[in-house]
């Protein structure tokens, strides 16, 4: 079912993980992407895989002149936008009282700013469309809190709140925007480690799933969102995180895996 025929999109951070994961499956439902990263060599390589449907470009988010060019080569190549996915992110780890100011810009620029150049420089195409969709991927930590993420916490709340913004400002052109909230998942940077199996899964015994996500299972939400099937959904934030963001087992009541209620 080619639930994408006909629409373009571009993705950002699309060189691997969730980026990488969303073109293909994107591809393979009908679309035409843009891949855009700074990991050129991965980027192309995994444009070479998708085939004619596809096409890399060198994007730093941070840079206007690249989201330009971007666009432009969507448009050119492609005739049309129909859909950005704004996925490219960092992380940093520390305590707040031992952040340094340089590491708080970096992630809130490339997370929080290039989320908004993004939208800025695709709207004038996705407004040519006369309809498009703008899919901002976010985190579990965008709907909570946690120790040691304090910068990239703040940046994913922000995308979370921009997005609600921009689905008012941008629906009366056609435009549906909605934020995505990945829990814990397979890629580079939720599995640095390279860890597999029960070992991996292990840090993830109070998500009702008990598992850590894969990047396929994130890109079928963003697949959901960019078709036509979610043609009324705009300003919503769809959590992807295996019941994460619903609570926590209580060990000591029903209903409590057997392995917590031992521990």
């Amino acid at each position: 079912m080619a639930r994408l025929a006909g629409k373009v999109a571009i993705i950002s951070g699309a060189a691997q993980g969730m980026g990488a994961a969303t073109a293909r499956l994107f591809a393979a439902e009908g679309a035409k992407v843009v891949l855009g990263d700074i990991l050129e060599e991965k980027g192309r390589a995994v444009a070479a895989e998708i085939g004619e449907s596809a096409h890399f470009e060198k994007l730093d988010v941070r840079l206007e002149e690249d989201w330009q060019r971007v666009v432009a080569a969507a448009t050119g190549r492609f005739g049309k936008l129909d859909v950005l996915v704004n996925n490219a992110a960092i992380t940093h780890f520390g305590a707040v009282d031992e952040i340094r100011k340089e590491d708080a810009e970096r992630v809130l620029d490339i997370n929080v700013i290039g989320t908004l150049m993004g939208v800025k420089h695709a709207i004038p195409a996705l407004k040519a469309n006369g309809r498009g969709v703008i899919i901002n991927i976010s985190s579990v930590d965008g709907l909570r809190g946690c120790n040691g993420l304090i910068a990239y916490t703040a940046s994913k709340w922000a995308v979370r709140g921009m997005s609600k913004s921009l689905a008012y400002e941008l629906g009366p052109s056609g435009i549906r925007v909605v934020s995505i909230h990945p829990g814990g998942v397979n890629t580079e940077m939720g599995n640095p480690t390279g860890e597999v199996g029960d070992s991996l899964n292990s840090r993830y015994t109070t998500v009702p799933l008990q598992r850590i996500g894969e990047p396929e299972e994130i890109a079928r939400a963003s697949l959901f969102v960019a078709s036509d099937e979610a043609s009324y959904i705009s300003g919503a934030e769809i959590a992807v995180d295996g019941g994460w963001t619903a609570g926590r087992f209580e060990p000591h009541l029903p209903g409590a895996p057997a392995s917590l209620a031992a521990a």
